[in-house]
Protein backbone atom coordinates (compact mmCIF):
# COMPACT_ATOMS: atom_id res chain seq x y z
CA UNK A 1 0.00 0.00 0.00
CA UNK A 2 1.21 3.57 -0.59
CA UNK A 3 2.70 5.43 2.39
CA UNK A 4 0.36 7.52 4.50
CA UNK A 5 0.32 11.29 4.26
CA UNK A 6 1.01 13.26 7.49
CA UNK A 7 -2.73 13.79 7.96
CA UNK A 8 -3.42 10.15 7.16
CA UNK A 9 -0.85 9.10 9.76
CA UNK A 10 -2.50 11.23 12.44
CA UNK A 11 -5.94 9.82 11.61
CA UNK A 12 -4.58 6.27 11.66
CA UNK A 13 -2.96 6.84 15.07
CA UNK A 14 -6.19 8.21 16.52
CA UNK A 15 -8.27 5.38 15.07
CA UNK A 16 -5.82 2.74 16.28
CA UNK A 17 -5.75 4.23 19.78
CA UNK A 18 -9.54 4.25 20.07
CA UNK A 19 -9.69 0.71 18.71
CA UNK A 20 -7.15 -0.56 21.25
CA UNK A 21 -8.83 1.23 24.15
CA UNK A 22 -12.31 -0.08 23.37
CA UNK A 23 -11.45 -3.56 22.12
CA UNK A 24 -9.00 -4.53 24.85
CA UNK A 25 -11.15 -2.96 27.53
CA UNK A 26 -14.08 -5.01 26.28
CA UNK A 27 -11.84 -8.09 26.13
CA UNK A 28 -11.01 -7.81 29.84
CA UNK A 29 -14.70 -7.65 30.73
CA UNK A 30 -15.52 -10.55 28.43
CA UNK A 31 -12.75 -12.68 29.95
CA UNK A 32 -14.50 -12.39 33.30
CA UNK A 33 -17.74 -13.56 31.73
CA UNK A 34 -15.93 -16.37 29.91
CA UNK A 35 -14.37 -17.71 33.13
CA UNK A 36 -17.85 -18.20 34.57
CA UNK A 37 -19.05 -19.63 31.25
CA UNK A 38 -16.43 -22.41 31.43
CA UNK A 39 -18.63 -24.02 34.10
CA UNK A 40 -20.96 -24.96 31.22
CA UNK A 41 -18.21 -26.22 28.91
CA UNK A 42 -18.15 -25.32 25.25
CA UNK A 43 -21.89 -24.53 25.30
CA UNK A 44 -21.14 -21.67 27.65
CA UNK A 45 -17.85 -20.49 26.18
CA UNK A 46 -18.71 -20.61 22.47
CA UNK A 47 -21.34 -17.80 22.55
CA UNK A 48 -18.93 -15.59 24.49
CA UNK A 49 -16.13 -16.27 22.02
CA UNK A 50 -18.43 -15.56 19.07
CA UNK A 51 -19.52 -12.28 20.67
CA UNK A 52 -15.85 -11.30 21.09
CA UNK A 53 -15.16 -12.01 17.42
CA UNK A 54 -18.18 -10.04 16.23
CA UNK A 55 -17.31 -7.04 18.36
CA UNK A 56 -13.78 -7.16 16.95
CA UNK A 57 -15.11 -7.13 13.39
CA UNK A 58 -17.58 -4.33 14.17
CA UNK A 59 -14.83 -2.14 15.64
CA UNK A 60 -12.46 -2.97 12.78
CA UNK A 61 -15.11 -1.87 10.30
CA UNK A 62 -16.42 1.28 11.98
CA UNK A 63 -13.39 2.51 13.93
CA UNK A 64 -10.52 1.39 11.70
CA UNK A 65 -12.32 1.55 8.36
CA UNK A 66 -11.44 -2.03 7.42
CA UNK A 67 -13.89 -3.72 5.03
CA UNK A 68 -14.12 -7.50 4.61
CA UNK A 69 -14.43 -9.15 1.20
CA UNK A 70 -14.77 -12.92 0.65
CA UNK A 71 -13.89 -14.29 -2.79
CA UNK A 72 -15.43 -17.71 -3.29
CA UNK A 73 -17.92 -19.60 -1.16
CA UNK A 74 -17.27 -20.14 2.52
CA UNK A 75 -17.47 -23.87 3.32
CA UNK A 76 -20.27 -25.11 5.54
CA UNK A 77 -20.24 -27.87 8.12
CA UNK A 78 -17.19 -29.60 9.56
CA UNK A 79 -14.15 -28.93 7.37
CA UNK A 80 -10.37 -29.03 7.58
CA UNK A 81 -9.24 -25.49 6.72
CA UNK A 82 -5.71 -24.17 6.29
CA UNK A 83 -5.24 -20.41 6.28
CA UNK A 84 -2.57 -17.86 5.48
CA UNK A 85 -1.39 -16.10 8.64
CA UNK A 86 -0.36 -12.44 8.36
CA UNK A 87 -2.03 -10.83 11.36
CA UNK A 88 -3.93 -11.43 14.58
CA UNK A 89 -6.97 -10.32 12.55
CA UNK A 90 -7.78 -13.66 10.91
CA UNK A 91 -7.53 -15.61 14.16
CA UNK A 92 -10.04 -13.27 15.83
CA UNK A 93 -12.26 -13.07 12.77
CA UNK A 94 -12.50 -16.84 12.24
CA UNK A 95 -15.58 -17.05 14.45
CA UNK A 96 -17.35 -14.60 12.16
CA UNK A 97 -16.59 -16.77 9.14
CA UNK A 98 -17.38 -20.21 10.53
CA UNK A 99 -19.66 -21.80 13.12
CA UNK A 100 -17.68 -22.38 16.33
CA UNK A 101 -14.46 -23.37 14.55
CA UNK A 102 -11.66 -24.98 16.51
CA UNK A 103 -8.19 -23.57 15.97
CA UNK A 104 -4.99 -25.56 16.27
CA UNK A 105 -2.44 -23.41 18.09
CA UNK A 106 1.00 -23.79 19.61
CA UNK A 107 1.25 -24.70 23.29
CA UNK A 108 2.63 -21.29 24.27
CA UNK A 109 -0.76 -19.72 23.55
CA UNK A 110 -2.59 -22.35 25.57
CA UNK A 111 -0.32 -21.59 28.54
CA UNK A 112 -1.31 -17.91 28.75
CA UNK A 113 -2.99 -17.41 32.15
CA UNK A 114 -6.80 -17.15 32.07
CA UNK A 115 -6.95 -16.94 28.25
CA UNK A 116 -5.43 -20.39 27.88
CA UNK A 117 -7.87 -21.86 30.39
CA UNK A 118 -10.82 -20.41 28.47
CA UNK A 119 -9.39 -21.49 25.11
CA UNK A 120 -9.05 -25.07 26.31
CA UNK A 121 -12.65 -25.03 27.48
CA UNK A 122 -13.67 -23.76 24.03
CA UNK A 123 -11.87 -26.69 22.40
CA UNK A 124 -8.47 -25.36 21.32
CA UNK A 125 -6.32 -28.07 19.75
CA UNK A 126 -2.82 -27.80 21.17
CA UNK A 127 0.09 -28.32 18.81
CA UNK A 128 3.09 -29.40 20.88
CA UNK A 129 6.06 -29.37 18.52
CA UNK A 130 8.16 -31.33 21.01
CA UNK A 131 5.47 -33.85 21.91
CA UNK A 132 6.20 -36.43 19.22
CA UNK A 133 3.75 -39.23 18.47
CA UNK A 134 1.69 -38.63 21.61
CA UNK A 135 1.08 -35.02 20.58
CA UNK A 136 -0.02 -36.10 17.10
CA UNK A 137 -2.47 -38.59 18.59
CA UNK A 138 -3.89 -35.78 20.71
CA UNK A 139 -4.33 -33.60 17.62
CA UNK A 140 -6.08 -36.40 15.77
CA UNK A 141 -8.41 -37.07 18.70
CA UNK A 142 -9.22 -33.37 19.06
CA UNK A 143 -9.90 -32.96 15.34
CA UNK A 144 -12.11 -36.03 15.15
CA UNK A 145 -14.11 -34.82 18.15
CA UNK A 146 -14.51 -31.45 16.43
CA UNK A 147 -15.73 -33.02 13.19
CA UNK A 148 -18.16 -35.24 15.10
CA UNK A 149 -19.60 -32.11 16.71
CA UNK A 150 -19.96 -30.44 13.31
CA UNK A 151 -17.12 -27.97 13.93
CA UNK A 152 -14.38 -27.05 11.46
CA UNK A 153 -10.70 -27.27 12.34
CA UNK A 154 -8.45 -24.39 11.29
CA UNK A 155 -4.67 -24.48 11.19
CA UNK A 156 -2.12 -21.87 10.14
CA UNK A 157 0.52 -24.02 8.43
CA UNK A 158 3.19 -21.31 8.34
CA UNK A 159 3.40 -21.60 12.12
CA UNK A 160 3.52 -17.87 12.81
CA UNK A 161 2.44 -14.53 11.34
CA UNK A 162 4.39 -13.50 8.26
CA UNK A 163 4.53 -10.07 6.57
CA UNK A 164 2.30 -9.57 3.55
CA UNK A 165 4.16 -10.55 0.41
CA UNK A 166 6.32 -13.23 2.04
CA UNK A 167 5.70 -16.86 1.13
CA UNK A 168 7.75 -19.08 3.46
CA UNK A 169 7.64 -22.88 3.23
CA UNK A 170 5.06 -24.65 5.38
CA UNK A 171 6.07 -25.99 8.77
CA UNK A 172 6.59 -29.74 8.84
CA UNK A 173 3.66 -30.18 11.23
CA UNK A 174 1.16 -29.59 8.43
CA UNK A 175 2.13 -32.78 6.62
CA UNK A 176 1.71 -34.81 9.79
CA UNK A 177 -1.74 -33.39 10.52
CA UNK A 178 -2.81 -33.81 6.87
CA UNK A 179 -1.80 -37.47 6.92
CA UNK A 180 -3.40 -38.12 10.31
CA UNK A 181 -6.77 -36.58 9.49
CA UNK A 182 -6.89 -38.15 6.02
CA UNK A 183 -9.54 -35.73 4.78
CA UNK A 184 -9.77 -33.02 2.11
CA UNK A 185 -8.28 -29.59 2.81
CA UNK A 186 -9.86 -26.23 2.06
CA UNK A 187 -7.15 -23.55 1.65
CA UNK A 188 -7.86 -19.92 2.40
CA UNK A 189 -5.72 -16.91 1.50
CA UNK A 190 -5.95 -13.61 3.36
CA UNK A 191 -4.11 -10.29 2.97
CA UNK A 192 -4.70 -8.81 6.43
CA UNK A 193 -1.05 -7.88 6.78
CA UNK A 194 -1.54 -5.05 4.29
CA UNK A 195 -3.61 -3.04 6.78
CA UNK A 196 -2.96 -4.77 10.13
CA UNK A 197 0.69 -5.81 10.02
CA UNK A 198 2.07 -8.04 12.75
CA UNK A 199 3.68 -6.40 15.78
CA UNK A 200 2.34 -2.98 14.80
CA UNK A 201 0.06 -0.76 16.86
CA UNK A 202 -1.06 1.10 13.75
CA UNK A 203 -3.94 -0.43 11.82
CA UNK A 204 -4.82 1.21 8.51
CA UNK A 205 -8.12 1.63 6.75
CA UNK A 206 -8.60 -0.56 3.68
CA UNK A 207 -9.98 -3.87 2.46
CA UNK A 208 -9.10 -7.27 3.88
CA UNK A 209 -9.78 -10.04 1.39
CA UNK A 210 -10.28 -13.74 2.00
CA UNK A 211 -9.99 -16.03 -1.02
CA UNK A 212 -11.34 -19.58 -0.73
CA UNK A 213 -9.28 -21.96 -2.85
CA UNK A 214 -10.27 -25.20 -4.53
CA UNK A 215 -10.54 -28.21 -2.24
CA UNK A 216 -7.36 -30.27 -2.05
CA UNK A 217 -8.12 -34.02 -1.88
CA UNK A 218 -6.96 -36.33 0.88
CA UNK A 219 -4.19 -38.84 0.36
CA UNK A 220 -1.81 -36.83 -1.81
CA UNK A 221 1.94 -37.36 -1.46
CA UNK A 222 3.42 -34.97 1.08
CA UNK A 223 5.31 -32.82 -1.43
CA UNK A 224 2.26 -32.39 -3.67
CA UNK A 225 -0.08 -31.56 -0.80
CA UNK A 226 2.35 -28.95 0.53
CA UNK A 227 2.81 -27.47 -2.94
CA UNK A 228 -0.91 -27.08 -3.54
CA UNK A 229 -1.53 -25.58 -0.09
CA UNK A 230 1.39 -23.18 -0.43
CA UNK A 231 0.15 -21.89 -3.79
CA UNK A 232 -3.46 -21.57 -2.62
CA UNK A 233 -2.89 -19.74 0.67
CA UNK A 234 -0.55 -17.30 -1.10
CA UNK A 235 -2.97 -16.54 -3.95
CA UNK A 236 -3.39 -12.92 -2.84
CA UNK A 237 0.35 -12.43 -2.39
CA UNK A 238 0.95 -13.83 -5.86
CA UNK A 239 -1.75 -11.56 -7.30
CA UNK A 240 -0.18 -8.48 -5.72
CA UNK A 241 3.21 -9.55 -7.06
CA UNK A 242 1.75 -9.97 -10.56
CA UNK A 243 2.40 -13.73 -10.63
Amino acid sequence: MPPLSPLGTIITIIRSAFFALIFYGFTVLLLMVAVVATLFGVRGVAPVATCWSRVHRFLARWLLGQRIVVEGILPQGAQFIVCKHESMFETLDALCLFDRPIIAAKRELADIPVWGFIARAYGLIIVDREGGAQALRGIRAGARAAFAAGRSVIIYPEGTRVPHGEMPPLKSGFAGIYALLDCPVIPMAVDSGRVSPRNSFLKRAGTITYRIGETIPAGLPRAEAERQVLVAINALNRRDAGL
